[in-house]
């Protein structure tokens, strides 16, 4: 599959502090809390039991993350938070349990609260696209910015033979890709901030990540990336930019893949 050039346009990055945005999921959490306090006085009747209550709480939390213009994958983890954490007391687990929980997640959404990109997993069929694409553009060197656990950087390694570097900060998703990438000696696994990675040396990038940091991926790409080059992003266009290509996949996402070149 080949791709036209055009010219791209970028638009200037504001960012966030991290800080901000953990600021912001705990207020959503104590405004949901006080919102649903403040319901209940209203109505004991209706809200009699801890049924409606935590579902009113996590609502009003997944409210308020909306107000306060949070990433839309914060929704559900407001709307789970406290039912989730009520159903493990109701369980009566054993304490040490919780810790690995906790380690578990925390080795697995690496950075997640601090603003950075959750964990997407690419389907077989984005991976045999993204494969396509590589091949009608002779590419010779590939990054995979997010890379997760492999999902597109390993299938694609084992069937070309183009140098294919994969980048994931989370601990656990680093580990699980390089042990995929073991035996694949044209596979590079680097366990670190994709905003780290020079772009420059790739003829195609893939990015799997948020349209949070879309924006500033754009600006990065337009400051990096060599003329020619393509960039492919899953499910996100990049604001402000014409995509060359936009390619439907049939998978259970229905995702659409844009592709950029420079």
């Amino acid at each position: 599959m080949y791709l036209r050039p055009h010219r791209v346009l970028q638009k200037i990055n504001t960012g966030r502090p991290r800080l901000i945005t953990l600021f912001k999921a705990l207020a959503s959490q104590l405004l949901g809390l006080a919102l649903t306090v403040a319901l209940a006085r209203m109505s004991p009747d209706f809200f009699h039991g801890a049924g409606r209550l935590t579902v009113t709480q996590g609502v009003a939390a997944a409210i308020c993350s909306i107000i306060l213009r949070q990433p839309y994958w914060w929704m559900p983890i407001h709307l789970l938070f406290l039912p989730s954490a009520i159903m493990l007391l109701t369980l009566q687990l054993p304490s040490w349990l919780y810790l690995q929980i906790l380690l578990v997640f925390g080795l697995v959404f690496w950075g997640t609260v601090k603003g950075d990109v959750p964990l997407f997993l690419s389907s077989t069929a984005v991976a045999d696209a993204v494969a396509s694409i590589v091949n009608g553009e002779h590419a010779h060197a590939f990054a995979d910015l997010g890379a997760g656990v492999g999902s597109v950087a390993v299938p694609l390694a084992q069937q070309q033979t183009l140098m294919v570097e994969a980048w994931e900060h989370a601990p656990l998703p680093w580990l699980i890709t390089s042990w995929r990438c073991r035996k694949l000696p044209n596979a590079s696994v680097k366990r670190a901030s994709l905003w780290g990675c020079n772009l420059a040396g790739y003829d195609v990038v893939f990015a799997f990540l948020s349209p949070a940091v879309m924006v500033r991926l754009g600006e990065k790409i337009r400051r990096e990336m060599l003329p020619g080059s393509v960039i492919i992003s899953s499910s996100f266009p990049i604001p402000d930019w014409e995509p060359e290509a936009i390619i439907q996949i049939e998978d259970r996402r229905s995702t659409r893949l844009f592709c950029y070149r420079l």
